[in-house]
């Protein structure tokens, strides 16, 4: 199955930021001209959420911003930031969110998890709400503080997902971007019960034990990105990318059969490949 990045979109933010000159006049901090980033590449990433198995998979990103409307993907979703950025540090950001959930929809390495019944494709839409500061430490940096909520609206697990995210990045030159962030889940019981539990006749073809699961706080995770400009600089042309992050589920995820007998809480996700900024 195929993920665009994890964190691809997050390194894009680098595109209209420059923290100090290498050579030049600096650009203005709060330029909202019009500007559209496309990255491709290739992840390393768990077999399923809650797996100890991995896989390589390609996967791509965009990132654009058009008459102060901002668009940009993260992971399987898509984001539409409707406000503008105005000219003071205080930004508020708000939107909808549709996207696809993918877990446990293919063939699974593990013999005993992959005797449970396959998922279906969860369509999940909703809507994000933030605020981000900027010039924290500088004039083109910023500190981002959101929360996501999605509801799965096509069959699947039927649920509604809680996401708090903190993010920072700051270039740290015309040419060098980074970035950290941490974020959280909290899922309904309908997502627990489709993914995690195991019932008595998928117990009987898989050979796991009987487990009920319900939601709650489902896992945290941390994430270290950075992009490196290649040619021309942060605000236009070619550029190296790579991320990595560790996510460790808890709570009745971390104890199902298919991640405490089968699999690992810990959950690592590394990236890396080329991006573009028109």
């Amino acid at each position: 199955m195929l993920k665009t990045l994890t964190a691809a979109a997050a390194l894009l933010a680098a595109a209209p930021a420059l923290a100090q000159s290498d050579s030049g006049a600096l650009p203005d901090p709060n330029d909202q001209s019009d500007t559209v980033t496309i990255a491709a590449g290739g992840a390393y990433l768990p077999d399923y959420e809650g797996s100890d198995d991995y896989r390589f998979i390609p996967a791509a990103a965009v990132r654009a911003r058009v008459g102060g409307i901002s668009i940009f993907t993260r992971a399987t979703y898509l984001y539409v930031d409707f406000i503008p950025r105005g000219a003071g540090k205080l930004e508020f950001d708000a939107g909808p969110i549709v996207g696809v959930r993918l877990n446990r929809t293919g063939k699974i390495k593990d013999d005993f998890v992959d005797r449970l019944p396959e998922r279906d494709k969860a369509i999940e839409v909703g809507g994000f709400v933030g605020v981000t500061y900027h010039g924290l430490t500088n004039p083109y940096d910023a500190l981002s503080v959101r929360l996501d909520v999605v509801k799965a609206v096509a069959g699947a697990h039927k649920s509604t997902i809680f996401s708090p995210t903190i993010d920072f990045g700051t270039p740290l030159s015309r040419t060098t971007y980074v970035g950290l962030s941490l974020s959280a889940d909290w899922v309904g019981g309908g997502y627990a019960d489709y993914y995690y539990s195991i019932s008595p006749s998928d117990s009987l073809a898989s050979g796991l034990p009987v487990y009920n699961a319900d939601g709650g706080f489902k896992d945290w995770k941390i994430g270290l990105l950075a992009n490196q400009s290649v040619t021309g600089d942060l605000t236009h042309g070619l550029s190296l990318f790579g991320t990595a992050s560790y996510s460790h589920l808890s709570g009745d995820f971390k104890r199902s059969p298919i991640v405490d007998d089968r699999g690992s809480a810990s959950q690592w996700l590394v990236a890396a490949g080329l991006a573009y900024t028109f």
